[in-house]
């Protein structure tokens, strides 16, 4: 397998340093915008199949004339979701297997933002799925921890825990702190504004399948395991809730993320004031878009690690009957300490979190034991070599029994 990774940031750096370790590719080519950037994630390896060379992931064209140059059997997205739509479509003209972390982005409703889905994630992939399959060839998307572990979880626990579900909730929490600011997000900030003021998603089979909420509503307090705790958690727009009711029978899917008031707080000010929009606004004798200056002013998520104390954990809650025909709840997780990944691969948790589940999804497609054509989402694939292959990764996932 040669790789083409297609970004060089804090979940760039991290797939290349947990990959280096691994013996299932070829070649993994780090490509970005700034090569200096590939360079140094390249050499940060220091394992010579990792090289590095520039790339216009902005175009379709430059994306594919780059997997062709590389003899590249994969495209592995690990940009920000805007960049999806010309990495994706650079990829299928290039005849490769695509793999993303998060999907296309959404767009609210016209009329009825709160109520009525618009565009959902993941629409524009979806829409060539068939182009896909009949070109024979794989674009796995949302392989990454929330969505892609998470949606794992949901296939196990369809397929192993239970007779029939009621929901499946994906609930992510942490405890971390980040040492001398007030304010600093654990992954790129233009991506979290985008997910939690979007109108999240919920699916309910019984009211007619999917519909809107405001952001952060629903709030719940939510017991996370390994010393985290009690946290709350809101409603907030993920791919889960679009992906997880194409492969798996349920009734209702959720996801709820534990922000916390300080960072909600924050996001409405940006959202009262416009800071989050996208669209460029004139400033003197500049264009800029509001939401990359924010982005500018605070800290690279990448470079907090050596500051960044506690855990962080991903995972999937579902609700139903069990296989013994009782009902049950079970909490699927997977944790990670940040003093372990900073001490074992020089990554901060949330982007070595992010960038070991596609690492694993590649070396389960290197190897055959997943295959498939066609625009996939993680639950089309059998979840058991996927839980057992992390666990070799030495970092294992766990599950709780709740109440129910």
């Amino acid at each position: 397998m040669r790789i083409l990774l297609v970004g060089a940031g804090g979940v760039g750096e991290s797939f290349a340093m947990i990959a280096a370790r691994r013996p299932f590719f070829d070649a993994l080519i780090v490509a970005d915008y700034d090569e200096t950037r590939a360079q140094f994630v390249a050499q940060r390896t220091a394992d010579p199949r990792v090289t590095a060379r520039s790339i216009d992931a902005r175009s379709a064209d430059s994306v594919a004339a780059a997997a062709r140059e590389s003899n590249a059997d994969v495209v592995m997205n690990a940009c920000d979701p805007r960049l999806n739509e010309p990495i994706f479509d650079g990829a299928f003209a290039a005849s490769c297997t695509y793999v993303d972390m998060a999907m296309t982005l959404s767009a609210p409703h016209p009329e009825q933002p709160y109520e009525r889905v618009g565009r959902t994630l993941g629409e524009y992939q979806f829409a060539a799925a068939d182009q896909w399959e009949t070109a024979g060839l794989l674009a796995l998307v949302g392989m990454g921890v929330e969505p892609g572990l998470s949606d794992v979880f949901a296939r196990y626990a369809a397929d192993h825990l239970f007779e029939t579900i009621d929901e499946i909730g994906v609930r992510d929490g942490a405890n971390l702190q980040i040492e001398g600011y007030d304010f600093a997000p654990t992954f790129s900030i233009w991506t979290t504004i985008e997910e939690c003021l979007n109108p999240p998603v919920v699916y309910d089979k019984a009211a007619g399948g999917f519909h809107t909420t405001t952001p952060f509503s629903e709030p719940e307090v939510f017991e996370f395991p390994d010393g985290i705790g009690p946290i709350e958690c809101v409603n907030v727009e993920h791919e889960e809730v679009l992906l997880i009711p194409r492969w798996v029978d349920c009734n209702r899917v959720t996801f709820k993320y534990g922000l916390g008031n300080d960072f909600i707080n924050v996001l409405q000010v940006l959202h009262q004031t416009g800071l989050d929009r996208t669209a460029p606004v004139q400033v003197g004798d500049a264009t800029v878009s509001p939401r990359d200056v924010v982005a500018a002013c605070l800290p690279n998520p990448a470079h907090l690690g050596d500051r960044m104390h506690g855990k962080t954990c991903a995972g999937t809650y579902v609700t139903g009957v069990g296989k013994n025909g009782q009902p049950r709840a079970v909490y699927l997780y997977h944790v990670v300490d940040n003093a372990d990944s900073m001490r074992d691969y020089g990554c901060q948790a949330v982007t070595w979190q992010t960038a070991i589940n596609p690492v694993v999804a590649l070396e389960l497609l290197a190897t055959g034991r997943w295959a498939g054509t066609g625009v996939l989402g993680p639950e089309a694939f059998d979840s058991v070599p996927f839980l057992e292959l992390l666990n070799d990764y030495g970092s294992p996932w766990g599950m709780q029994d709740r109440p129910t």
